[in-house]
């Protein structure tokens, strides 16, 4: 028996597909500058490049601390996206109520002993991050061993909780799942409720380093399984879209996913994010109307 079926779910790929091309026929109608400045809102502003020193990351967080002076009707990003050993950089150089987010837990394969990815997340944690993003373990997962895979979230959520515990603070836990890898929306469901069971609070589309990141298709299966699962539960699971949202408009559509599919709810940096590089540039030039590079 799947996991999806514990639910009473399984992908409608017929309805899935009418849905989302009433969604992209309607895109223009929907998109505005409000829209465009919501979605900002909900970024995690990220570098995750090999390239990546210490002084390009605090350029990056001097940017976000200058953002409320330069566009003051503007709300800053939800938080900083960065590589684990960078977490007490971001910490200490931002100067505005943004959040550290780090990837963790030998991102962006987890292919690595458990032992290994639980002492980067716990320096992570310890480094300041408030936000911890870590990747479904595919080599379990792929090879049909669920438990395996859903111990080893578990353990990092343990492990989260443990340090955080010790700190006096709480760390959200983001479960990426690498659609692109996973082939059809059953696996991608599947996914999506083993994350949520062993204490996901936000599923993850994609890291960002494979071929095929987020899709609205992906988004779509993984927003219906956290409404099922809300409704088996009562807890809501927030949906992060990351990796191949080339435009604003990319971003209006994965907005209008989570509205239709999750309600109003779930609009909010709380329960809803997108993991970028490039975007923030995108939605200032959108609502400038010319070619904006601010970050």
């Amino acid at each position: 028996m799947s996991i999806s079926s514990k639910y009473g779910y399984t992908p409608n790929q017929d309805a899935i597909a009418r849905s989302l091309e009433m969604i992209a026929g309607g895109l223009e109608e929907v998109a505005c500058e409000e829209l465009y400045k919501a979605c900002f809102g909900i970024m995690d502003q990220t570098t995750l490049a090999n390239e990546d020193t210490p002084q390009r990351v605090k350029a990056l967080v001097e940017k976000v601390n200058s953002f409320a002076k330069d566009y003051p009707t503007w709300p800053l990003p939800a938080s900083i996206c960065v590589y684990p050993n960078f977490a007490s950089v971001v910490a200490s150089t931002r100067r505005v109520p943004v959040n550290v987010t780090t990837v963790a837990g030998c991102f962006p394969t987890s292919q690595s002993f458990l032992e290994v990815k639980l002492h980067e997340i716990e320096l992570a944690v310890r480094g300041g991050a408030d936000e911890i993003d870590i990747v479904l373990a595919l080599n379990s997962f792929l090879a049909g061993d669920y438990d395996t895979a859903g111990e080893e979230i578990k353990a990092s959520r343990d492990c989260i909780d443990r340090v955080a515990a010790e700190l006096g603070r709480k760390v959200t836990l983001k479960v990426i799942l690498e659609t692109g890898l996973l082939l059809t929306p059953e696996k991608i469901a599947d996914a999506s409720f083993l994350a949520m069971e062993n204490g996901a609070d936000f599923i993850k589309t994609s890291t960002g380093k494979v071929k095929v990141n987020a899709t609205p298709l992906a988004a779509y299966v993984m927003c219906e399984s956290i409404k099922k699962y809300y409704e088996a539960t009562g807890k809501k699971v927030g949906f992060k879209a990351a990796g191949g949202i080339a435009s604003a408009l990319d971003a209006v559509c994965y907005w209008v996913i989570v509205r239709n599919i999750l309600g109003e709810e779930w609009l909010n940096k709380s329960l809803f994010r997108f993991g970028v590089s490039s975007l923030a540039n995108k939605l200032l030039s959108a609502v400038s109307g010319t070619t904006v590079a601010y970050f």
